[in-house]
């Protein structure tokens, strides 16, 4: 017998860094070993968290700024968002030993909000310990990518919204503060370049998650 312990593992980084995709895989390879994962998102992943998502993107779709929500306005919905989503589906997963994977979570914030937009730190931060309490991941896998592929991937997307729009030295400038968050704290993070289209991240990405997981559940 092995014993089952929480694993909270989260994606990040850029539009068109292939961080859904490479969830989505991962929650697959998993999945086929019979391990009690689930796949999540933010903004969203709860019904709650979703309505308000709609809300966000739907927001991105107006042009005109005067229709666009004000800074803080749009970082609220986010951290309300995530507020929904822990107390619905990440703690409850968490609770129960499973393995969350998540699409986006604090540093995507970080990133594209505070870094971004300018967003004050402390209302992010006085927030988060409300909401948050110890919650953090075990493991973050960053994606980068270089800017002229993101771009490349971005123009194939059907639907977009404003976020698959930003400006080029916008999409560099966000890159660049998931890497300092990264480096922040090595050990919990795995950085990967996904600018070469090729199932090698894919495979590396399972391997070592899965060694990771083997070992905490001691097997």
């Amino acid at each position: 017998m092995f014993k089952k312990k929480p694993f909270f593992i989260v994606f990040e980084g850029i539009e068109g860094s292939g961080k859904s995709y490479q969830s989505k895989r991962l929650y697959k390879k998993l999945k086929q070993k019979k391990l009690p994962v689930i796949l999540t998102r933010e903004p969203g992943g709860s019904k709650t968290a979703e309505k308000i998502r709609e809300v966000i993107l739907d927001d991105y779709f107006h042009k005109n700024s005067d229709k666009q929500f004000h800074k803080n306005t749009d970082t609220l919905l986010y951290l309300a968002a995530r507020n929904e989503h822990l107390i619905n589906i990440i703690l409850p997963a968490l609770k129960k030993k499973k393995i969350v994977i998540c699409d986006r979570f604090i540093d995507s914030t970080f990133a594209y909000q505070i870094y971004g937009k300018s967003v004050s730190k402390e209302l992010v931060n006085n927030i988060h310990k409300h909401i948050l309490g110890k919650i953090r991941p075990d493991l973050t896998i960053l994606l980068t990518v270089k800017i002229s592929k993101a771009l490349s991937r971005l123009k194939k997307r059907k639907k977009k919204n404003r976020y698959d729009k930003f400006s080029k030295n916008f999409y560099i400038k966000a890159q660049n503060s998931f890497i300092k968050l990264a480096k922040k704290n090595k050990k919990k993070y795995l950085v990967f370049d996904s600018s070469i289209d090729n199932k090698n991240i894919e495979i590396e990405i399972f391997e070592t998650i899965l060694r990771k997981i083997m070992k905490l559940y001691g097997r």
